[in-house]
């Protein structure tokens, strides 16, 4: 399911909280069914003391935005006034600048960001 022990990226002092969703299968209606089965109570808990929630998504086919998105939206509209956004990509650097990003920009919620290294690790604009 998840890389490590603890899902979470930061302590439990942070603003923004970090989820890392993985293990998910490569058909996007399994990938759904596992995120809902899985890890949607574990997003929900991380809400807890953070004003802010990534989800983090390995890369995938386009068939994935979907159900992604739907889940991040959910979330977000359910969590508010906290945000929930998601980020999908492998690329670290990419990731990194993205959940920079997000942190420094407060309306923005229920977005789904999709990231790659043809940034050159510069984040979704």
């Amino acid at each position: 399911m998840n890389r490590s022990a603890s899902p979470f990226t930061g302590n439990g002092a942070d603003v923004q909280r970090i989820l890392r969703i993985d293990g998910l299968p490569e058909a996007a209606l399994d990938a759904a069914a596992c995120f809902h089965a899985h890890h949607l109570l574990q997003a929900r808990a991380a809400l807890d003391g953070t004003d802010l929630l990534i989800l983090v998504f390995p890369a995938a086919s386009f068939d994935h935005r979907g159900w992604r998105l739907a889940a991040v939206q959910d979330l977000a509209r359910a969590a508010a006034p906290k945000r929930v956004n998601g980020i999908s990509g492998d690329d670290e650097p990419a990731v990194a600048a993205t959940v920079a990003y997000l942190g420094k920009a407060p309306g923005v919620t229920g977005q789904l960001f999709a990231v790659s290294g043809n940034g050159e690790g510069k984040g979704p604009y």
